[in-house]
């Protein structure tokens, strides 16, 4: 088959189109048939940073396509069957495999393209908004990075919950978008006090949750943002921000900070995850959620998708094609 693969660590450049070994599909698997994958931040962290037990490397953990077999005692799915995948790596190929328990029916009415943008997006929205973030009709919440797959997935279904929904976003044509999806009050970080401009929209009293994908010194100003006892769900280091944030104030409200990683609970509570993202999925299916496409690329260029995403000019999600 081919894939993108790399041999070290490193920048976009690692990455080359290459024949591969297909995978081999064992007990408990489901091997497939990839027809598009979206590409993750995460991804790009591990192509990046993280150490690799054999090479080629394939990175990559969400795909959506077809089931092309079954390994044995697998019985919720059938060869042929549109599926969505998360996978621990090796999403960027024309074939995967992964665990039975994370591979979810996609409804037929549902674009397998749009399909691949679920499962970690929404499912990671969804967790850091109301299993971690409690969040309640009436409440304020801010989405850090909003244009982000987490953050417009967030963005909507905190609307959706009743909130009042402010968002970050790098520019003003992206925030006069994410408006679309859900935003009451757009906040440009590059040209913005963030704190400040909650401050002022709240009558300096803060929002009650943030969701924060970027860490680093936005996690700082994500406490600054807080009312007092509000709460945070922070979900990542998409920043990439070496130094470490200063979270003293965060007592002085009395507020409480969350740490969130989907596949915590992939591990810890599978039943209950399975459950949310079918219901994602569903909602998807129904109009009630969007998916939010910025680009396609070849698996080929794959290489080109993640210089892409690094130049943090996408809004939603990129795709790798095969």
């Amino acid at each position: 088959m081919k894939a993108a693969v790399y041999s070290e660590n490193g920048g976009p450049e690692v990455l080359r189109y290459a024949d591969v070994p297909d995978p081999r599909v064992g007990a408990g698997e489901v091997l497939l048939r990839v027809a598009a994958v979206s590409v993750q931040g995460g991804d790009l962290l591990h192509r990046q940073l993280v150490p690799f037990e054999t090479a080629p490397h394939i990175v990559g953990y969400q795909a959506a396509g077809t089931v092309a077999a079954v390994g044995d005692g697998v019985t919720s799915v059938r060869e042929g069957q549109r599926v969505v995948a998360f996978m621990p790596e090796g999403s960027h190929a024309e074939l995967a495999t992964a665990a039975e328990g994370h591979v979810y029916p996609v409804p037929d009415e549902l674009d397998l393209r749009l399909a691949a943008g679920i499962p970690v997006e929404f499912g990671t929205a969804d967790e850091c908004l109301f299993e971690f973030g409690g969040l309640r009709a009436g409440e304020t919440v801010l989405v850090q990075a909003a244009s982000s797959g987490v953050g417009l997935a967030a963005v909507q279904l905190a609307k959706a919950a009743g909130a009042t929904v402010f968002g970050t976003a790098s520019s003003d044509p992206k925030l006069a978008r994410l408006a679309e999806y859900g935003l009451d009050h757009g906040i440009n970080y590059k040209s913005s006090d963030v704190v400040a401009e909650v401050m002022r929209r709240t009558g300096d009293r803060g929002v009650d949750l943030v969701v924060d994908p970027v860490g680093g010194r936005t996690l700082e100003g994500s406490v600054g943002a807080l009312a007092y006892r509000g709460r945070i769900s922070w979900v990542g280091q998409a920043g990439r921000d070496e130094q470490q944030p200063q979270l003293g104030p965060l007592m002085f409200k009395n507020a409480s900070l969350n740490g969130v990683y989907l596949g915590g609970e992939f591990e810890h509570a599978p039943e209950r995850t399975r459950s949310v993202i079918e219901r994602l999925i569903g909602r998807v299916a129904a109009g009630e959620l969007t998916v939010v496409l910025d680009r396609e690329f070849p698996l080929a260029e794959a290489a080109e998708a993640h210089r892409y995403i690094e130049s943090r000019v996408a809004f939603g999600r990129v795709l790798l094609i095969p």
